[in-house]
């Protein structure tokens, strides 16, 4: 039957042609036709249907589903149309042939009107037919859409398609005064969100669709609080790169998730202007099967490179990565290094094998009160893995080496923190006497990566509670997954050799607040369902974080959202004897670390030595 589609189709478009041209030859003559006009209606239909059919054919619109035909396909049939009648009005005029010119003017709008109206004739009936077979019952769940603009106009049209109005979509909610009581799709625009309530216990309204993906991110989380006190499901399409071209489905419709109430505006970079260091270039990443690591890997791997190095100590999480790429890259070139950042043997033949261009060191030690049990293992990985590494990149002449660091690093009270600080100075220093450009970046918590507040919190609201959170006035920075990793990218494009790059990362958000927010979310009341208990602080942690020291400042780049802090200058002399002191011995003493670092730094101050500094 599909292969006997296109001629069907074209046979029905003849018929309607031929109509639109008898039609108003019958208007115009009284309903009787004379011969000579019959005989030039024979001629021009032999001109016109060819000509149409062959245009309609070229524009492809016999390769369109017709059961969705919207205002696009009106335009392209009025385009093929007028085209094809002036075709035929040139012809005629340079061949001397004869055409009814009384008529042709009727014949380009009944030839619209006809053909126009068939197709959406068809959609109608098809609309009609599946409401038939798929009648509404009093059990639909009821959805009431708040955004009366362009994205939740095609998310009302999306679910009358894709729920063939099992779904009901009530009407709208739009804070807009002028879009009140008007309609979208014959849905009514019923007020603002004060409205809500009412229609609510109205209409059992179930579900809240949030459809208003230009707004800032403050305004969602205020709009998202405010339904989740009413209504039992809130659900978010997310970005307006969802719907610029009408890409809406119901499965980019989700529930909304902890992301969206953080009040911040999402870093937006875009990843071909800043990626050009990358094209056809060897890049390797080490912690590649971390959350950062795995990220990079995605979002390097659509920008062309040459190829891509995994390397990770972890077979299990850099096979996974791998395989991931595999399938969504096939032609993309990936090699598995399984290595340890702090063999410096292997890290040579990794690189003697694979000559990188760029580097990208994720590899690290996070968990801030298992490095303060175990200081020499933070030593190890942090400090002399980011050093060989780094050392390696200046050695095989590496173009550009990009550093993950922390906020933690900033006046650093916990051994994590204090390592990644050391790491930011080896680069810093390598890069006086280096080819390579050694740049760092510093970002705040990111959002689902392992290991993270958020998971387990999610995993304690899920067996019931208590959620615990060490302090109920701490407060800290976060970002997503992808917004660290385009930054990232981004600081490996503006790096000159030297930089630590930052974020500005809107407001900090309270820890309690987070774990509230997130206990909503799940439909359960906070101190009634689920309890928020208060653990008290852990060793090396901070009420909050810092991305800059006093003395570092900062100044602003290109990107808005981007900063560079001025580097506190480090004695090379010191900071090498210091390695060494730290390399000779086996260093289990926390104290111990954070005197090499005032050694290092003997401006800083000391916030582990302060009694109370876990108040800062």
């Amino acid at each position: 039957m599909n292969q006997l589609r296109i001629p069907i189709l074209m046979f029905c478009d003849a018929l309607l042609i031929n109509l639109s041209i008898i039609i108003p030859c019958l208007v115009h003559c009284h309903g009787k036709i004379p011969q000579e006009i019959f005989n030039k209606n024979i001629e021009f239909s032999l001109f016109l249907t060819p000509v149409v059919l062959g245009i309609f054919y070229s524009s492809r619109l016999y390769h369109r589903i017709w059961t969705y035909a919207s205002m696009g396909e009106l335009i392209t049939i009025i385009k093929a149309i007028s085209m094809g009648v002036l075709a035929i009005v040139t012809i005629s005029y340079f061949g001397n042939a004869t055409i009814i010119q009384e008529v042709i003017l009727s014949v380009w709008v009944y030839s619209i009107v006809l053909i126009g109206g068939s197709r959406f004739a068809w959609r109608l009936y098809v609309e009609r037919n599946n409401k038939r077979k798929y009648p509404l019952t009093k059990a639909g769940k009821k959805v009431l859409i708040y955004g009366a603009g362009s994205a939740g106009a095609l998310v009302a049209r999306e679910y009358e398609n894709h729920y063939n109005g099992k779904l009901p979509v009530i009407g709208f909610i739009d804070d807009d005064p002028a879009k009140h009581h008007l309609k979208i799709y014959g849905l009514p625009v019923f007020g603002d969100r004060k409205i809500i309530p009412t229609l609510v216990s109205e209409y059992c309204v179930e579900e809240i669709i949030i459809a208003m993906p230009s707004v800032s991110g403050k305004e969602v989380r205020e709009i998202i609080e405010f339904c989740k006190e009413i209504v039992g499901e809130v659900k978010i399409l997310p970005g307006v790169y969802q719907f610029l071209n009408g890409n809406v489905s119901i499965n980019k419709i989700r529930p909304v998730d902890i992301e969206d109430l953080l009040g911040r505006e999402p870093v937006q970079i875009n990843l071909e202007e800043i990626s050009h260091y990358l094209k056809r270039k060897v890049v390797l990443i080490t912690g590649a099967g971390g959350s950062i690591g795995s990220e990079l890997c995605r979002q390097i791997a659509q920008v062309d490179p040459e190829k891509i190095i995994l390397l990770g100590h972890g077979e299990n999480s850099i096979h996974k990565i791998w395989l991931e790429l595999r399938d969504k890259f096939p032609l993309l070139p990936l090699e598995i290094e399984i290595a340890d950042v702090r063999d410096r043997f292997k890290l040579e033949l990794v690189f003697v094998k694979h000559r990188p261009h760029v580097v990208f060191h994720a590899a690290a030690h996070k968990h801030v009160p298992l490095m303060e049990m175990h200081p020499d293992e933070a030593i190890k990985t942090n400090v002399f893995g980011t050093k060989y590494v780094a050392e390696m990149a200046d050695r095989f002449r590496v173009e550009r080496f990009v550093l993950i660091s922390t906020d933690k690093a900033v006046n650093p009270s916990s051994v994590m923190g204090a390592t990644k600080r050391i790491a930011e100075l080896i680069i810093q220093n390598l890069f006086k006497h280096s080819e390579t450009k050694f740049a760092a970046v510093r970002f705040g918590n990111v959002l689902g990566s392992s290991g993270s507040v958020v998971p387990i919190f999610k995993e304690q609201v899920a067996k019931g509670g208590p959620v615990t959170l060490t302090h109920p006035g701490m407060t800290r920075y976060f970002m997503t997954i992808p917004e660290a990793v385009q930054l990232v990218i981004q600081a490996g494009a503006m790096a000159e050799g030297g930089e630590v790059f930052l974020l500005d990362m809107g407001e900090p958000v309270k820890i309690v607040d987070l774990a509230a927010n997130l206990i909503k979310l799940s439909g359960l009341e906070p101190g009634k369902d689920i309890e928020i208990k208060v653990t008290g602080i852990r060793p090396g942690e901070k009420l909050f974080e810092e991305l800059l020291t006093a003395e570092e400042g900062s100044s602003s780049t290109k990107h808005k959202r981007i900063f560079i802090a001025k580097p506190v200058e480090v004695d090379e002399a010191v900071l090498l004897y210091e390695l060494l002191k730290l390399s000779k011995r086996e260093v289990t003493d926390a104290d111990e670390i954070f005197a090499r670092l005032e050694k290092l730094m003997p401006k800083m101050i000391d916030y582990r030595a302060k009694k109370d500094r876990l108040a800062i």
